[in-house]
């Protein structure tokens, strides 16, 4: 049986010149495992006051890529290098003239809005002939009209350029109107007093807004566009021409900013710097030569056993677990790490849960048409076709399912809901073993007197699958329990030896009864009965075994009530442990009950309406009952085989990898 990988705990002794390197090498070598946060001290050297210098750096390159609107990294990191000084120096120019493009699109983005919201509001009374008194209320224009030097007129302009609109009036170059926002009043004014502006007094008969005025308001909202088209393009072609960079640099001090997290947790004086993490046995070696190498020998490498560790040796810390598998278990791994680590050292479980859940998917949902659609999806996310995220990892999963359920539907005859597709097919198969018939298992509702039999027989064989599932998972728990040499847990206990016995011993009891009419005797409740009692009443066996004192732990008394109530719990759970497997059948028999109502609603709705009966019907079959049904199966290996073993966990192997970003 498989067993989790061999760790080893790893003690590093760097100096300081290295460390930045040598913590580079772990990130990117993706097989070392900090001890544990609580043995992480902070360095002497650091200074809680410092800032981490290429965090911000990274900051600001992320705002110029969006001021620049260039489509993030999407690719992993491990290729890039951390960042130099002259990958600082290029990131400090690329940022300044980005901020430097950014304020003048600012400025200019700020003088169109005001002559846009100017013009507008103009425009609205341009052929409005109402006092010039009235004009003076407006909501959003303050208008002046007065006189100035004609040798002043062009600072003034240039001095209230983006603030507000200087209009000549008249031929003589010294009467104006100007024009800003009511905020820009103030500031108008006093604009207007250093170039010797003096207010007129305007006509009672004045009316309207001036045509001059307007003209000149679009004409220069027309010129403020076109010079923010122009930064639009300079914009456009600066990143062009410097994305690439820009996302190899955010690459980079990605890196660098994590190095520099993690060398700010580290043990160290100002020359040197320990560090200390799990490394899985079998890369060791290849991992202490690769860190030779990269320092040039200037580092002390140690290497324990974890029978060795002081901290795994008093039960403070325990040593992570790491699983090795081919492409297609290990597309199973996250179902065993979202209900719990394997502790380390123990039977690995992975390689039964994928067995398991491609037999009991197969049998519950048995269509070969509807299993041809998961097999080609797996295929197609295998080959990057299809992509839908972290889900294309398992795409090996889709393939066993779907090739399990195509098996089933062969079986059963089913494709698609219907049974005269396959009848060639099952009439070949029958024929090698007798007289030819279609499907060659029949489950689809029928009059068939021998179609009760058949559903009886389902329910025996997932019955029987079941009873195997849960043996597999007793038999894993004893051996664990050997391996962390617990013997008393591994023999006492109703998931002990004694458990086992007594299952198997009442399953065949059972089978010699119904099928060889056997009668009960003396050493049959004999033999159930210690086995029962062992299973039940262990506790006290068990500390015996294991060493630890008093054996009966809080009196006689609580150990009857005790043993007692573990009794009831023994017998109703090996009893619904088996029976639950029953839904296996009952899913597998649902699951042909749909095909045949689909089957007779496309019959119903003739040839265009049961086309897209058949298609819309399948399409919910495959959607929601996969769903329900990969449910269902999940439960029953979390329920019915985890359970078995699953009553320690460990902790999982999880090695420093760089990302990308502050995740």
């Amino acid at each position: 049986m498989a067993r989790t990988i061999e760790m080893r705990l790893v003690e590093l002794m760097v100096l300081r010149q290295d460390i930045a390197a040598v913590i580079d090498y772990l990130g990117k070598k993706g097989n070392f495992q900090f001890q544990s946060k609580k043995n992480t001290v902070i360095a002497e050297a650091k200074d809680d006051t410092v800032v981490n210098a290429d965090a911000q750096m990274y900051e600001a390159l992320q705002k110029v890529r969006i001021f620049l609107n260039v489509s993030d990294r999407k690719n992993e990191i491990l290729d890039c290098p951390m960042a130099t000084d002259e990958n600082r120096s290029e990131a400090a120019k690329i940022i300044a003239s980005a901020d430097d493009l950014e304020a003048r699109f600012a400025v200019k983005s700020d003088a169109l809005k005001r002559v846009s919201e100017s013009y507008k509001e103009a425009s609205a009374f341009s052929n409005l002939k109402v006092p010039y008194s009235q004009l003076e209320h407006l909501s959003f224009l303050s208008i002046r009209i007065g006189k100035i030097p004609a040798a002043n007129l062009s600072d003034l302009k240039d001095s209230l350029a983006g603030h507000a609109v200087v209009v000549q009036l008249g031929a003589d170059g010294d009467r104006i109107m100007a024009v800003s926002s009511k905020k820009g009043r103030f500031s108008l004014d006093t604009e207007l007093k250093k170039f010797g502006f003096v207010n007129m007094e305007v006509p009672s008969g004045f009316t309207g807004i001036p045509d001059e005025m307007l003209s000149s308001l679009r004409k220069q909202m027309e010129e403020t566009q076109k010079e923010l088209d122009l930064l639009e393009e300079e914009k456009s072609n600066y990143a062009e021409t410097h994305a690439e960079k820009l996302l190899s640099l955010l690459g980079s001090f990605s890196v660098s900013m994590q190095i520099e997290e993690i060398q700010s947790r580290q043990e160290g004086t100002s020359l040197v710097y320990r560090l200390t993490g799990w490394v899985p046995a079998e890369d060791c070696n290849l991992f202490m030569r690769g860190l030779d190498e990269l320092t040039a020998g200037r580092i002390a490498i140690r290497e324990y056993h974890p029978a060795e560790v002081a901290s795994v040796i008093n039960g403070t810390e325990q040593v992570p677990v790491k699983l090795k598998h081919g492409t297609f278990i290990s597309a199973f791994e996250r179902m065993i790490f979202s209900y719990g680590s394997p502790l380390y050292g123990t039977i690995d479980p992975t390689p039964f849960v994928a067995v398991f859940f491609t037999i009991l998917f197969g049998i519950m949902f048995g269509d070969c048409g509807q299993g041809l659609v998961f097999l080609i999806s797996g295929i197609l996310m295998a080959l990057k076709v299809i992509k839908v995220g972290g889900w294309n990892k398992f795409a090996p999963i889709f393939i066993a399912i779907g090739i399990s359920s195509s098996i089933m539907g062969l079986i059963t005859g089913e494709f698609f809901g219907t049974e005269t597709v396959l009848e060639p097919f099952a009439h070949f198969v029958t024929d090698l073993f007798g007289e030819p018939r279609a499907p060659i298992l029949k489950v689809m509702p029928s009059s068939d007197p021998n179609s009760i039999k058949v559903i009886f027989g389902i329910f025996g064989v997932t019955i029987a699958l079941g009873i195997i599932i849960n043996s597999i998972g007793l038999v894993v728990n004893v051996i664990n329990k050997m391996i962390s040499k617990k013997w008393g847990s591994a023999v006492f206990g109703k998931t002990g030896i004694a458990g086992i016995a007594f299952y198997w011993y009442v399953l065949v009891f059972a089978a010699r009864i119904v099928l060889a009419h056997h009668v009960p005797a003396l050493y049959d409740w004999i033999v159930i009965g210690a086995t029962l009692f062992f299973a039940a009443f262990g506790e006290p066996f068990e500390r015996l075994f294991d060493g630890h004192r008093p054996v009966v732990e809080n009196g006689f008394g609580a150990l009857v009530i005790g043993g007692v109530v573990e009794l009831i719990e023994v017998v109703s759970n090996y009893l619904s442990s088996t029976i639950s497997f029953v839904r296996v059948g009952a899913f597998a028999l649902a699951h042909a009950v749909l095909g045949f109502i689909i089957e007779m609603m496309s019959e119903k709705c003739g040839h265009i309406g049961g086309i897209a009966v058949l298609i819309v019907g399948n399409g919910i079959v495959v959607v929601l009952e996969g769903m329900i049904v990969a449910i269902q199966v999940i439960r029953l290996q979390y329920y019915e085989f985890f359970s078995k073993f699953f009553n320690e966990t460990g902790t999982e192997f999880k090695p420093l990898r760089f990302h990308y970003g502050n995740k």
